[in-house]
């Protein structure tokens, strides 16, 4: 970047902090807000207290604190703002919102929400927060809107715990999913101009949440496991009937129709992986008037999961779809890879804005604290989103590259029996 592009970005941010100053009834909350997010921006150790409040020229972190603890100002409606401020600058009605949760790792258990619980970071049971995200994807650009935190049941089982956690009252336990509707609920009555809903199996399992999106005709691509019930269809003279999601894979074996597709750029270039399609009916569950289900099979490239044989075997995962009768397959591998623009902005959020650095312990401090975090990332995306992007390039020869000739188009008979 260039420092007529940096003066222009830190302008654009002095612009856009003044502008959220309605959440404050005095004018020191402003400054130190502004002093906030500015240091969240940049390039520090940590983003805690006294790093921030050294930045800032504070001699103690206590005016840092209390904006986080003590100040009157509502996380709420600061939320609200940065969901504004995304849809303003990169909304656009065929954007997906991407359902995703992650962690914070905490010592003791006091800080609101902790528990021995599943951590996605280290894929085992660690003493962590977990808070639930929303993301907004389009093409030009994402960002998250809205978080919820997950308080287990050991938590709102004991009110006394929360009351000094500052939880309130009428918060009661709610599961995951649960939470994701809360979310999805929140951007339907605000408006926010979205087509797809994306998720993987941990929300794409919850039949609650498939409901939901049934009811309203929303689409959606979703993880699901290996065991969704499926009806039918019945088998061909000698086949077993299909009954679960992974009976469809001897089909895609026999049937031998994969296309090879990117699912976003990763630190080690392009995510490739071979995609095949089925259409479906999932057992007890209709999907939206002039809408079909489709289970949408991913398999890695390389042998990379050692099976009950002992053998490598490529990686499969599945996905359902909730599709308008005139998306086409394409469309919606295209969407099934879609879910790790929230991955990237969960990740970007704690490695750049110091999203689990936080040092709060109570309710109202942490939605402070994350939501001040989205308004840090909203801005990089925007701006980022308003940077030319470079000319085209040619394309490297080789097989991985090239399209797979006739696989676009699969029928539906093909996929319903293989």
């Amino acid at each position: 970047m260039t420092a007529e592009q940096i003066a222009e970005w830190d302008a654009e941010l002095s612009v856009l902090t003044r502008s959220l100053g309605f959440l404050f009834n005095r004018p020191e909350p402003r400054v130190v807000f502004a002093q906030f997010i500015e240091g969240l921006l940049a390039e520090l150790p940590k983003k805690n207290g006294w790093t921030l409040s050294e930045r800032a020229g504070h001699v103690t972190a206590d005016r840092m604190q209390w904006l986080l603890n003590g100040s009157v100002w509502d996380a709420d409606r600061l939320r609200d703002a940065v969901r504004d401020y995304v849809i303003t600058h990169l909304g656009n009605a065929d954007a997906s919102l991407v359902i995703d949760d992650t962690q914070a790792q905490k010592k003791g258990t006091r800080s609101v929400g902790v528990a021995f619980q599943h951590c996605g970071l280290t894929g085992d049971v660690r003493n962590c927060q977990t808070m639930v995200m929303l993301t907004y994807a389009t093409t030009a650009g994402h960002a998250l809107i809205d978080r919820r935190l997950y308080l287990p049941e050991e938590w709102t089982a004991d009110r006394e715990r929360c009351r000094k956690a500052g939880v309130p009252h009428e918060v009661a336990f709610a599961t995951k999913p649960e939470l994701a509707i809360a979310m999805l609920e929140q951007a339907r009555a605000a408006r926010v101009p979205f087509t797809w809903i994306l998720a993987d199996a941990g929300y794409g399992r919850d039949p609650q949440l498939r409901a939901w999106c049934h009811q309203r005709a929303v689409p959606y691509v979703l993880g699901v496991p290996v065991d969704l019930p499926l009806d039918g269809p019945p088998g061909k003279p000698r086949q077993p009937a299909v009954k679960r999601a992974d009976d469809l894979l001897r089909y895609a074996k026999v049937r031998d129709q994969w296309e090879r597709r990117s699912c976003g750029t990763g630190s080690k270039g392009e995510r490739l992986y071979d995609w095949t399609a089925f259409a479906v009916e999932v057992k007890d569950e209709e999907p939206a008037e002039t809408f079909t289900h489709w289970l949408v099979l991913r398999r890695s490239l390389h042998p990379n999961r050692r099976g009950k044989d002992g053998q490598l075997h490529r990686e499969i995962a599945y996905f359902l779809a909730h599709a308008p009768q005139a998306a086409t397959v394409s469309e919606i591998i295209a969407r099934a890879g879609g879910r790790w623009q929230i991955e990237e902005d969960n990740e970007l959020n704690k490695q750049l804005v110091g999203l689990a650095q936080y040092q709060v312990r109570k309710w109202t401090p942490w939605h402070r604290h994350v939501s001040a975090c989205m308004l840090a990332t909203a801005f990089l995306a925007v701006q980022r989103a308003a940077i030319p992007e470079p000319g085209p390039q040619e394309p490297k020869p080789g097989p991985e590259h090239a399209p797979t000739p006739g696989k676009d188009q699969i029928t539906k008979e093909s996929e319903a029996a293989g």
